[in-house]
């Protein structure tokens, strides 16, 4: 199969497995069939799938990643004592883990082509990252806390593992709680990350955007957090701070000098 022959295939399973969809045909144009694609990934509730669809969709979603082009750790070089600052797609860089600002559910992002961060990792590692989070919140029985993280594996991405975090919510006045909890988000993906041999780690703005922690005060408790770590620790673990935006690019420019 070629990639537009994948990519026909999902479709077609994705709707012939949705009631409400069934009687929908397949888009022609390009650009409207990976965006219904996206969309049903995006809108599938945790189940289980055949094996040949898995095949067809892993297949696909590798080939994809390889188009955007992936970014090697070693391709970079340290702002300083193995601390990275890379920006671009961060389902694009190939180290041992990276790190997803997820919900309370740990499920993914449920809202069709939504460009969160939380969508685009779940969209490229495939329906697997889901499942598998669906069965960690099963035997957990309640929602994520806030702070804390997980660990899973990453499927189809460049990277090995999946570190999902969720960071404060802020709505209103910024507090010391809001900066305790963004802190404990950092510290726990460090800690889980190196209770699991990982020693490349890609972070991604927790908590910036819609969660609306501002921006400046967000990476001044990432990048102090993780200099804490490290010193404290001994750590050798190499860190990247992935930026997507120009002006978060700017200010961990400023931050780390």
């Amino acid at each position: 199969m070629n990639q537009a022959e994948r990519r026909i295939y999902l479709l077609k399973e994705l709707l012939s497995e949705n009631p409400r969809f069934r009687d929908m045909k397949v888009p022609y144009d390009r650009q409207e069939q990976k965006n219904l694609l996206r969309s049903l990934m995006n809108i599938r509730m945790p189940a289980p799938v055949g094996d040949n669809f898995l095949k067809v969709q892993d297949e696909y979603l590798k080939t994809a990643i390889k188009e955007k082009g992936i970014t090697e750790l070693s391709e970079l070089s340290p702002v300083k004592d193995d601390i990275y600052l890379w920006q671009g797609d961060i389902t694009t860089i190939e180290c041992d883990a990276i790190v997803n600002a997820a919900n309370s559910q740990l499920l993914g992002c449920f809202h069709p082509l939504h460009n969160c961060i939380d969508n685009c990792i779940h969209t490229f590692s495939g329906i697997q990252l889901r499942n598998i989070c669906n069965d960690i919140m099963e035997k957990q029985g309640y929602e994520e806390p806030t702070g804390r993280a997980k660990i899973t594996p990453a499927f189809n991405l460049p990277c090995k593992y999946v570190i999902h975090t969720v960071g404060p919510v802020v709505n209103g006045r910024l507090t010391e709680k809001h900066r305790e909890l963004l802190k404990s988000s950092y510290r726990s993906c460090l800690c889980l990350a190196e209770e699991n041999g990982v020693k490349s780690i890609a972070f991604c703005c927790i908590s910036t955007g819609v969660f609306g922690f501002p921006q400046y005060e967000a990476a001044q408790i990432a990048t102090q957090t993780v200099e804490e770590y490290k010193v404290e620790t001994g750590s050798n673990i190499k860190v990247i701070f992935n930026v997507f935006k120009d002006e978060d690019l700017r200010i961990y420019q400023e931050i780390l000098g």
